[in-house]
């Protein structure tokens, strides 16, 4: 048996028949404890988000539209992306279906958005679980609140749902399985995280011959561990390999993979040096790294379990969309359980050194993750919650909902992003910026939105009609929200 799971079952057992010891209970609770908090945090977060009106791109359009979709037995379209566009030609996340039971139950944007603040929280519960059963009750728990407030997750809740909310606990739970040496379990949840997105299947490949080079010096000799590993690599690949080369492709409008151009794979082998330099320059990617470090309080460095973190950040570092290269959005969350339980595992490493120092070093680790999560969370968007500046209502949140009821339910509506998400529940929506759609029965333009750039049309129905080429009325206009008819 290897240490960890050693650690695990001191820390959980308990005489036959007698109750649970204090320290037994605080370690029951606190994982729930850690989740709840985290629950209430992002909850709190996203409903103020919601409360001001904000949209911080059309992808939670998308998905709720994908989920409306699935909940009404019509496969994977959105005319958000186009005249019946199958969004699994976009990228490659089956795993949403999952969506259709729960929006069925509560049809609405806002039910995406709590959907990954459940997702987020149950990861913190599964990681902190880890922490507590291999390092005890206060360090487990300071090292679950240090994954709960990381920077990665802040930024993928602040700009509303994404599919890789998903990976989440998917990830947390086979991660911790591989700490413990449960071999099985952490293949299989780690199997999932593959029909997430597209790029995920090479970080389950990665996890997988992690799992087989820790089964290999851990198992004892048993060759079957091993074996899952490689299995479970040749699992992610396949998938990942599969989805670019023929499922994309095959249903994708263009029959390309439409991201093809973000990641340029011939140039970097080309140019090795070039692209080892291109990982860190700008200085955006350097700070990045730098803070992915930070998360893991330099010590995750010591477990061979980062690595798994490394198809996230080399794609992402080798793309020339520089949108990849920072901290914000979504794109550091699924690097977040990653980095902290590998932080866990070099931890346990550590307790088990003969050299004092290491031995302190692995002490102060939880600790000093929490501190960088607390020191890192001004200027992030938890922030606001104690800002009361964020609360203030938006003045035209009055005049926004009388336009989306305005809209009959079952009309198509072409829009931009200000209404987008309220109206995907009740009615088609499609992006006014797509071309080849067909005339939807309803215009809706927000003059001072983003979309347009500072430039509005200011004769709405006359830019319908020049887009669409039927005629447009304007039937309602209130505070540069403006909502044109299709006549005829």
């Amino acid at each position: 048996m290897s240490a960890a799971p050693h650690a695990v079952s001191t820390v959980l057992s308990t005489a036959a028949g007698a109750a649970p010891a204090p320290a037994d209970r605080r370690a029951r609770w606190t994982p729930l404890a850690v989740a709840a908090l985290v629950l209430v945090l992002y909850l709190w977060w996203s409903l103020l988000q919601w409360h001001r009106w904000e949209v911080p791109s059309w992808d939670l359009g998308i998905f709720t539209q994908l989920a409306r979709s699935y909940a009404a037995g019509d496969g994977p379209l959105v005319p958000i992306k186009g005249h019946g566009y199958n969004l699994l030609g976009d990228h490659f996340h089956p795993i949403l279906v999952l969506l259709a039971p729960v929006y069925a139950l509560f049809p609405s944007a806002l039910t995406l958005v709590v959907v990954q603040d459940v997702l987020v929280a149950g990861s913190a519960w599964a990681l902190t679980r880890s922490a507590v059963r291999g390092l005890g009750t206060a360090p487990g728990g300071a090292l679950g609140l240090a994954y709960g407030l990381s920077f990665g997750l802040q930024a993928a809740v602040a700009v509303q749902f994404h599919e890789v909310a998903f990976a989440l606990p998917l990830l947390a739970l086979s991660l911790g399985a591989l700490v413990e040496g449960r071999w099985t379990a952490a293949a299989l949840w780690a199997a999932p995280v593959a029909f997430v997105k597209e790029d995920l299947g090479v970080t389950v490949a990665v996890l997988g011959l992690v799992l087989a080079w820790r089964a290999h010096r851990e198992a004892g000799g048993d060759r079957r561990p091993v074996l899952l590993g490689l299995s479970l690599a040749a699992w992610g690949a396949a998938w990942s390999l599969l989805a670019v080369a023929v499922v994309l492709p095959a249903l994708n409008p263009g029959g390309e993979f439409a991201y093809a151009d973000r990641l340029d794979p011939g140039a970097a082998l080309a140019d090795p040096l070039g692209a080892l330099v291109s990982l860190v320059v700008p200085a955006q990617k350097a700070l990045t790294w730098l803070t992915v470090l930070l998360v893991g309080a330099g010590i995750a460095l010591r477990s061979p379990l980062v690595l798994v973190a490394l198809p996230t950040l080399l794609w992402r570092m080798l793309s020339p969309n520089h949108g990849y290269w920072g901290t914000e959005w979504h794109y550091s969350a699924v690097l977040m359980p990653v980095v902290l339980t590998a932080l866990l595992d070099a931890v346990l490493r550590l307790r088990r050194d003969p050299r004092p120092g290491l031995r302190r070093l692995a002490g102060a680790g939880p600790w000093l993750a929490l501190a960088v999560a607390l020191l890192l969370v001004p200027g992030r968007p938890l922030a606001d919650l104690a800002d009361p500046a964020a609360y203030a209502a938006d003045p035209r949140a009055r005049t926004k909902a009388a336009v989306v009821a305005a809209v009959p339910a079952g009309a198509s509506v072409g829009t931009d992003l200000t209404l987008m998400h309220h109206l995907v529940p009740t009615t088609t929506v499609h992006w006014l910026g797509n071309e080849g759609d067909p005339p939807p029965d309803y215009v809706v333009v927000d003059q001072l939105g983003a979309t347009w750039g500072g430039n509005p049309p200011a004769d709405v129905a006359g830019w319908a009609e020049q887009h669409y080429g039927a005629p447009y009325a304007v039937v309602r206009d209130e505070e540069h929200l403006v909502v044109a008819r299709r006549q005829g």
